[in-house]
């Protein structure tokens, strides 16, 4: 199926990548172990498992699945949700419930994610602003990091102690469609020590592409993300959790529902076992799209190509950008990815007008699940620099066959 030249190139990748992926396995047992003696101390049964209807009063299963979830990620208290349909979904619940008109949303790592634009109202929303934070009357300011690398620490303190209608300060873990690094778990840490010093202040974090690539999470007042990324393990077919300070958590359930009800209602209607066996499988998975991200750059870095992270340096996420010079290049890159996918890999990606972004988007995402990042997938959007955004992979050995399909189709 690949020349024996790929398939040299591929050996001496893995070769270069051992001591490296040694420590990403140490990683995924740490945090199995971790999820493991919470599953143990809660005394988690099938019984959990149950379906409930109607309002859910009383459901064991989703009150336990909330504890779990906090209790991964180190927080006091936290819910993990079918309801929610998207990381952005997640976000806005978690800004909706803390904002309120005449608030300050300070986003100190740049601009954030595109699809979170109509939920701040930005620029030319696709939905021309309405329901926006901005039209609500919150006010939206931004700090870039330094060099496009680092927090700003200096800045953000200065503006805190300048302006005191900021209520949200946010951070975006990852990179999303930008070209910057990934910020660490001790980076936004050491951010929200210096939050702290300042009264009515909380920290947003969007964790998205994050999760379980360190031995623990960040610490913030909301930590926010998708379960069709990393924290559903590739088994929760929908859904997202927030998680972080019992009264931030409480703010943002009232968005989830609403105010008086918050987390005591809700039926599960059999999506509890899904989202659990999930957070089982997410370290281990996690590992698998790690594994994947640093062989992709392994193997384009050997083709001349730039890749951000380098392929030798350790992740914080599980998004590898590969800077491919053009559109040709991209959309090729794409086409190689999807037919090395498992579900439709007859299908040959194109660009397009996709919802909530503000360029032709081009995806590739032979995905069980649609839409899902943990599952080996790629997207673009179709302008410069022409940075293509790889991530996923359920098992490291379908994320290698992905990538060297992807290679194949652009070599010819």
């Amino acid at each position: 199926m690949f020349s024996e030249k790929l398939l040299k190139l591929a050996d001496e990748s893995e070769k270069k990548l051992s001591e490296i992926f040694a420590e990403i396995d140490k990683t995924a047992f740490f945090n199995t172990q971790k999820v493991m003696s919470i599953f143990r101390e809660n005394r988690l049964s099938d019984r959990h498992f149950n379906s409930t209807c109607g309002y859910g009063y009383n459901d064991d299963g989703r009150d336990l699945c909330d504890k779990m979830f906090a209790e991964a990620f180190g927080a006091e208290a936290g819910f993990a949700r079918s309801q929610i349909i998207s990381g952005t979904h997640a976000l806005a619940i978690a800004l909706y419930g803390i904002l309120r008109p005449n608030d300050t949303m300070l986003s100190v790592s740049g601009k954030p994610y595109d699809t979170l634009d109509n939920v701040i109202g930005l620029g030319e929303s696709g939905n021309n602003g309405e329901g926006s934070l901005i039209e609500y009357g919150v006010k939206y300011e931004e700090i870039s990091l330094i060099d496009g690398k680092f927090l700003d620490y200096e800045a953000v303190r200065k503006y805190l102690e300048r302006d005191k209608t900021v209520k949200v300060v946010f951070v975006q873990r990852s990179k999303g469609y930008g070209d910057r690094r990934t910020l660490t778990v001790n980076e936004i840490d050491k951010l929200f020590e210096l939050v702290r010093e300042f009264d009515g202040v909380y920290l947003v974090v969007d964790n998205c592409y994050g999760e379980f690539t360190e031995e623990r999470e960040p610490k913030g007042d909301l930590l926010v993300g998708s379960l069709i990324k990393n924290a559903g393990g590739g088994i929760a077919e929908t859904g997202g959790y927030i998680v972080g300070t019992k009264r931030a958590v409480e703010l943002a359930s009232y968005r989830l529902t609403v105010p008086g009800i918050g987390l005591e209602a809700g039926a599960s209607m059999g999506a509890t076992k899904p989202m659990i066996k999930g957070l089982f499988f997410a370290p281990h998975i996690t590992a698998q799209a790690v594994k994947t991200a640093h062989f992709a750059a392994a193997m384009f870095e050997s083709l001349g190509f730039e890749c951000y992270p380098p392929s030798l340096e350790r992740r914080s996420d599980i998004i590898q950008t590969i800077r491919l010079h053009n559109a040709e290049n991209v959309l090729k890159f794409c086409a190689g990815i999807q037919k090395g996918s498992p579900v439709d890999s007859f299908v040959t990606p194109e660009g397009w007008e996709m919802p909530g972004y503000n360029d032709s988007v081009v995806m590739a995402a032979g995905a069980f699940t649609q839409g899902s990042s943990i599952e080996l997938s790629a997207d673009a959007p179709l302008r410069e620099p022409y940075l293509v955004y790889l991530q996923g992979g359920l098992t490291y050995e379908s994320g290698k066959l992905g990538i060297l399909t992807a290679v194949s189709e652009m070599l010819g």
